[in-house]
């Protein structure tokens, strides 16, 4: 959302969290290591992405809002545990055992997350078809992963890596969409009707209204 005058930061946030997903899920597919995944996770997934969020609060999309700032931290937080991975296993560690993180720690990480996406899933059946289409690749998304650290269903990373390729690639579609209407002065990349829509009750039907007075 935009206001009048400003560029609309829901592009920036697209784009952190369509790339730094995509370059997560190489990794997950044995394509590249984590070092670009982390710096990509601190500079653009979490950084740009959370001040993106800011941005949407200045313009009064709580939506857009609690989506790029929360998932924005999620990079943040996804890189402080690798890094604390790496840490506590040098030799003469320095970590201690409030910090120490298990393969099951992650798990748990990654399920509060997934309750957290099927909140925001719930919004987006209201915003577009694109984003409901996306939100949906990320709530499937996260219940693999939950099943990959938390059940040891390690077989299941692979389609859960194709799946989260699909997320970001669609994340970069809404990203382009903003970009193009404003370019080219038209919807070039429709984003599709939400998948739920509400009918607007009028004022006389709503519980509690007044009665219309008698003749």
């Amino acid at each position: 959302m935009a206001g009048q005058g400003q560029g609309n930061p829901a592009g920036v946030g697209l784009a952190g969290f369509g790339l730094t997903t995509l370059l997560l899920q190489f990794h997950n597919l044995g394509w590249c290591g984590t070092g670009v995944v982390f710096c990509t996770a601190v500079i653009l997934g979490g950084g740009a992405q959370m001040i993106a969020g800011f941005q949407e609060f200045r313009c009064g999309n709580n939506f857009g809002y609690c989506a790029f700032s929360v998932f924005g931290a999620f990079w943040l937080a996804l890189g402080l545990i690798w890094l604390i991975l790496d840490l506590q296993g040098a030799q003469n560690s320095f970590i201690g055992n409030h910090l120490k993180i298990g393969h099951n720690d992650i798990g748990f990480f990654l399920l509060g997350f997934t309750f957290y996406a099927m909140i925001m899933w719930v919004a987006a059946l209201r915003v577009s078809g694109m984003m409901a289409f996306t939100f949906t690749t990320v709530v499937l998304g996260f219940i693999g992963l939950d099943l990959v650290f938390l059940a040891g269903m390690k077989s299941l990373l692979t389609i859960t890596a194709w799946d989260l390729i699909i997320c970001a690639l669609s994340a970069w579609y809404m990203m382009a969409h903003i970009i193009f209407m404003q370019v080219f002065g038209r919807d070039v990349l429709p984003i599709g009707k939400p998948w739920i829509t509400l009918k607007t009750v009028p004022e006389n039907r709503k519980i509690g209204a007044a009665e219309p007075a008698e003749a």
